[in-house]
């Protein structure tokens, strides 16, 4: 079984990034630059291919990725992701112990106020608790997700908070796909701030109204109240729940009528 990390990056050179990410496995880089190119890097016994693309947009440059990959397990990367060591092992014993899962969502440590959640236990993942898990927390069995048919959307990126993400997991478990949960620490996020991230503000809330609208169909309301009454601690801080669920219903009315 080989783990392979499938990383999207943006100006980023070969050797820097593998030793930076601290990687202990095979690899394939999109690297969104200026340049078309491709580069290969031995690293520590292990293979990175390295393409370097014009375009941007990283639901685009996962695809990208994904097009590319050899390995048993691919396990989606960014370039602010550091691996404990041996993550590689870890993520094959977590699949020999669960054989029947096609995908399994480990924990990478990030800051506190970017925290959308936290494993403790190994349970199934269910639609209607799916979307708090970033990428870079999927493991996934590339026969399964060939199969699947499912790749990143390229209508969100990060200004929706995990947006292509959601999608992805939820449109991956509807085509009948297991996801499971492991309490493993992989990987935690280098420190630096945020390009995306700018505060539980309108722009958050209408953004993840349209997210709800996408995954949630004609419950989108109902499941945007839950998130609310869930985390309104953390999300209604500054803002009141009632405005905060407004904003949702207004990305929610703009997801129903695009434009």
């Amino acid at each position: 079984m080989k783990v392979q990390v499938l990383a999207s990056v943006m100006q980023e050179e070969p050797l820097e990034l593998a030793q930076r990410m601290r990687l202990e496995s095979d690899a394939v880089v999109v690297n969104q630059c200026h340049r078309l190119g491709y580069e290969e890097l031995e690293y520590r016994g292990h293979l990175v291919r390295f393409f370097s693309f014009p375009d941007r947009g990283v639901g685009r440059s996962r695809n990208e990725a994904l097009l590319r990959a050899d390995g048993d397990i691919c396990l989606f990367s960014d370039g602010d992701i550091v691996y404990e060591p041996g993550y590689a092992q870890a993520i094959e014993a977590e699949f020999q112990r669960r054989p029947e899962a096609d995908m399994i969502l480990f924990n990478v440590e990030v800051e506190p106020d970017r925290r959308t959640y936290w494993i403790t236990e190994r349970k199934r993942v269910r639609w209607y608790n799916c979307g708090r898990y970033g990428a870079v927390s999927f493991a996934v069995r590339r026969e399964s997700l060939l199969l699947s048919g499912v790749t990143f959307s390229l209508l969100f990126g990060g200004g929706a908070r995990y947006g292509e993400d959601s999608l992805f997991l939820k449109e991956f478990m509807d085509k009948g796909f297991s996801v499971y949960t492991a309490p493993v620490v992989i990987a935690r996020e280098g420190a630096g701030e945020s390009t995306w991230f700018t505060g539980y503000d309108e722009k958050f809330f209408r953004d993840k109204g349209v997210l709800y609208r996408c995954m949630y169909g004609k419950l989108a309301r109902a499941m945007a109240l839950r998130f609310l009454l869930a985390h309104r601690g953390k999300l209604c801080a500054e803002v009141s729940l009632a405005q905060a669920f407004r904003w949702m219903g207004q990305g929610i009315s703009c997801g129903r009528h695009p434009g």
